[in-house]
């Protein structure tokens, strides 16, 4: 029997029979980007170790997909060894539906072989999507017939959040074969079964602490590709005050060129600056829902944070699980701890919120350091106790 016949397959959308062509399209590497061969040779590691899933993920403007396609470009220039086929979809918000995303996904392995799925692709084409086990057994049999490696990336996945393509795509990594690696590029962590791939030795991560820029290339970036002439310690203040941030670096070099006196902007390097203000607000902020927004401002004028406090501080009482919500979603937030208890903002990020926070809600500054100010006495922890009671009557 035909598996795609008759009742074996539902109408889910419209017709996607012209997808666009460029979503299929590997970015060209350039030459005025900074190289990360550690990073690159740690992901290579992942495909000689016959990994199934490659997880790199870290919030905007990190340069995760910058260094996927450094990697890809040093795979297609060894000799060595004949290069494994690589496909390429890059996702966005109107692909978050399973007959739209399968039909890419298809479409991006079919770049190598046409013959790959033939009748399953025409029928998602069509704007149909089979049953769950019909789509997972065709995908799985028909990679087990491949006899070279084949490479997908699925880029900006963080788009995709409809759970029947979340449970296939849990199915197709316990199931898939040696031949078929998946890389996934992303914003916030996929609700896939992270954790037992982990355990098995099936997963390969880079995050922000792995993407951030070192010194030397924080000075490749502003000297050589931006042709910058900056001291070295503006490069290392530059640095400290981005946490290594590559579009943090890459703004400030932007906003650097033609002044006469670089070293004094260096140093009053802000999160409230016009570059890095609209970038922040557009790819970061903008993107969260009102609540997120809300808590984000209101926490903003915490050093540190942890759930208890959160919780005191925006009269929520569910704020640790907010926070995990928050430092899962990769939103510019960094552990003090391995417990997952304490956190801070990137500084950048939190002179923004700041910012907002007194622009929208100058008189809730005063309410929120008071706040803060009580439950540190309640913890008897004098220094940020009285630190919050002196911010009480900053409203700048």
């Amino acid at each position: 029997m035909n598996p795609f016949s008759g009742e074996n397959h539902r109408k889910r959308g419209g017709d996607h029979s012209h997808l666009l062509a460029t979503k299929l399209h590997i970015p060209p590497w350039r030459s005025a980007w900074v190289a990360r061969p550690q990073l690159v040779l740690h992901l290579q590691r992942s495909l000689e170790q016959n990994r199934k899933l490659t997880l790199i993920s870290a919030p905007a403007g990190y340069g995760k997909t910058t260094l996927v396609v450094e990697w890809i470009t040093q795979i297609r220039s060894r000799t060595e060894l004949p290069p494994p086929k690589i496909g390429w979809l890059a996702l966005d918000e109107s692909d978050n539906h399973p007959d739209r995303f399968f039909a890419y996904f298809v479409a991006a392995l079919r770049q190598w072989e046409d013959s790959f799925c033939t009748e399953l692709f025409t029928i998602l084409q069509a704007g149909q999507i089979p049953p769950f086990e019909t789509l997972l057994t065709t995908l799985v049999n028909e990679m087990s017939a491949w006899q070279e490696l084949h490479l997908l990336v699925l880029d900006d996945f963080h788009h995709i959040q409809e759970v029947g393509i979340v449970d296939c795509l849990s199915a197709l990594l316990t199931y898939q074969p040696n031949s078929f690696h998946l890389v996934l590029v992303t914003r916030e962590d996929p609700p896939l079964p992270l954790g037992r791939l982990r355990a098995q030795g099936q997963l390969t991560e880079i995050r922000a602490a792995d993407l951030r820029f070192s010194e030397d290339e924080a000075g490749c970036l502003l000297r050589e590709r931006l042709r910058l002439e900056l001291s070295a310690s503006d490069v290392a203040h530059l640095t400290e005050r981005t946490e290594g941030w590559a579009a943090g670096l890459h703004l400030a070099g932007i906003s650097l060129q033609g002044r006469q006196n670089p070293s004094s902007f260096v140093r009053s390097l802000s999160g409230v600056q016009r570059f890095f203000l609209d970038y922040l607000t557009e790819e970061v902020l903008r993107t969260q829902t009102e609540e997120i927004q809300d808590f984000l401002l209101k926490t903003s004028i915490l050093p540190r944070l942890n759930g208890a406090l959160c919780n005191t501080v925006t009269k929520r009482t569910d704020s640790a699980k907010l926070l995990e919500r928050l430092w899962t979603a990769n939103l510019f937030l960094i552990p003090l701890d391995d417990k997952g208890q304490w956190y801070r903002y990137h500084h950048l990020f939190a002179e923004l919120l700041q910012h907002k926070l007194r622009l929208e809600q100058p008189d809730l500054v005063q309410d929120l350091h008071q706040r803060a100010s009580l439950w540190y006495e309640e913890q008897d922890i004098p220094d940020m106790a009285i630190r919050h009671a002196l911010a009480i009557g900053d409203k700048r």
